[in-house]
């Protein structure tokens, strides 16, 4: 899960530069791909993968609602 996380924080900053939003790599080295909100760390997982073509799932909207709200 923590490679899963890294994998798409490097995306979403990607695609955030690309979009000339304003991240500071000052602010980026602080990020952790070991956010545990959305992950138990007891009991057991079953992952069932989507065909995505072998492409990755669509970034959100950096100004756009959490995904709680």
């Amino acid at each position: 899960m923590v490679l899963w996380n890294s994998v798409y924080l490097d995306r979403a900053l990607d695609e955030l530069r690309a979009q000339d939003y304003p991240v500071r790599d000052e602010d980026a080295v602080r990020l952790s791909a070991f956010s545990r909100k959305h992950i138990r760390l007891e009991g057991r997982y079953s992952f069932h993968l989507p065909d995505l073509g072998g492409s990755h799932r669509p970034l959100r909207e950096p100004d756009g609602p959490d995904e709680d709200d």
